[in-house]
């Protein structure tokens, strides 16, 4: 992983944006901000293409995406076209899953305006950006940027709640299996005697 941005620099972008990122997407004929329009412009200064899959889910007409998810991936936009990202080495092949993929993630867990609002979410997008993107915050360590943003990570508590809920349940499953088997043999047992 490369050394990349300062944090400090990006949380203070997140703070600064505009408004007008947060207003209603457009979706459906009816919202003001065209969310494909403004990904397409900031990947377009990075010389990429918006593929057309990503650009159809950015537009507001399919189905399963919610507003949540478009007015994150406007956020997001307004953070990634800040002049500082262009200094530092972005993989091309990085760029699209951050839309595709991080970004659906995040507006599961909570709504967008907490990304800007709340300083955890705040830095919890920053630093799921830069780790998406293959790097490290100025100053960090591999372990240090892991374990901080496992730390403000509301998809990784999540995923670590639906792994002790599956446990759990597991856990009951074989307590209970045990439990009927030890009175299956003991039943056994009295009908011998």
């Amino acid at each position: 992983m490369l050394s990349g941005p300062s944090l400090d620099v990006l949380l203070r972008r997140l703070l600064d944006m505009p408004p007008d990122f947060l207003e209603p997407p457009r979706r459906a004929g009816s919202g003001r901000l065209h969310v494909a329009a403004v990904v397409g412009d900031v990947s377009a200064a990075r010389s990429l293409h918006l593929p057309p899959a990503l650009r159809a889910t950015l537009s507001g007409d399919l189905a399963g995406v919610d507003a949540n998810q478009l007015s994150l991936s406007a956020v997001t936009a307004w953070l990634m076209a800040d002049a500082y990202w262009n200094a530092l080495a972005i993989a091309p092949e990085a760029w699209m899953p951050l839309f595709a993929e991080a970004v659906p993630a995040l507006a599961a867990s909570t709504s967008a305006d907490r990304f800007v609002f709340d300083p955890e979410r705040r830095e919890e997008l920053v630093r799921t950006v830069v780790a998406r993107l293959g790097l490290l915050p100025q100053g960090e360590t591999a372990a240090q940027a892991a374990d901080r943003l496992a730390r403000v990570s509301g998809v990784e508590r999540q995923r670590l709640l639906d792994a002790s809920r599956a446990a759990e349940a597991r856990a009951r499953a074989i307590r209970e299996a045990l439990a009927r088997k030890a009175a299956e043999e003991s039943a056994d047992k009295w009908t011998r005697e």
